[in-house]
């Protein structure tokens, strides 16, 4: 795969996407928004990958949009290049979101503009103590992007997340912990261990339940309970249709340890 705003890697059942234009605060450039498209596709696709880690190189884990594309030429080339960007990355998150493996987001920089919304749509969001988090889009007049309006409120709260974003705020990782957008907090020095410990524990466990477990809750806000009530019921049933349901089941009832293998 040919990347030219990210690296990305798998090893152990974990893949690693990181923000690799760290010199350029790592923008949501055109380039950025199709690479973004393309490792999401193939998380997805890819049963090797059962738990995610999205990083960044550079000062800042980004600094949002792409300002200098978007203020070069004419008004109309920047609505164009508005719809191109977020046709690709839409469709990434998207499908991040819908995958199986779980999302971790780690950071101990400044996360901005739709680089939140990456951090409110991941599954765990761990953070340095130098962490702080930019809503950016209405100091230039923009609203949000990248399934900001989606997981925010649902983070933190309606009228918390519309304060983030109208007032422009920015956010400590203090703030962010005690609002519900941040998981847990770790020094600078620990953080990438324990980023990835999660990550460990989360790539040996029941994959596919996992990704029920997202999906059930993706829907919660907008169904009605009698439907929820269904969905859980039918989840519940294609687990146990699935090997690593059945052989945990088996493994616990005669007191073994569960083994996961993700089939």
């Amino acid at each position: 795969m040919e990347l030219t705003a990210f690296k990305f890697s798998i090893e152990n059942h974990v893949a690693r996407i990181t923000l690799a234009q760290g010199e350029r605060g790592n923008p949501f450039d055109l380039a950025f928004c199709s690479d973004f498209n393309k490792i999401a596709t193939e998380c997805d696709n890819n049963r090797d990958v059962r738990a995610v880690i999205i990083d960044a190189e550079g000062k800042y884990f980004s600094v949002g949009g792409d300002l200098k594309s978007l203020a070069t030429g004419t008004q109309e080339a920047s609505s164009h290049f508005v719809k191109a960007a977020t046709s690709t990355l839409h469709m990434g998150i998207s499908r991040l979101a819908r995958m199986d493996a779980p999302v971790i987001f780690k950071t101990d920089a400044l996360v901005a503009g739709g680089a939140v919304a990456l951090a409110s749509g991941a599954d765990f969001v761990l953070a340095g103590p130098n962490a702080k988090f930019y809503a950016a889009f209405a100091g230039i007049g923009f609203s949000c992007d990248s399934g900001s309006s989606y997981y925010l409120p649902r983070r933190v709260g309606l009228r918390r997340a519309f304060s983030f974003f109208s007032r422009n705020e920015m956010w400590s990782a203090e703030q962010a912990l005690d609002y519900g957008l941040v998981s847990e907090i770790h020094s600078s020095e620990e953080l990438e261990d324990k980023s990835a410990a999660l990550a460990n524990e989360l790539a040996s466990g029941p994959t596919y339940t996992f990704g029920k477990l997202k999906n059930l809750f993706l829907e919660t806000f907008q169904t009605p309970l009698e439907t929820q009530l269904e969905m859980e019921a039918r989840a519940l049933t294609d687990c146990t249709r699935t090997q690593d349901t059945w052989s945990a089941v088996q493994a616990v009832a005669n007191k073994k340890k569960a083994v996961f293998e993700y089939k």
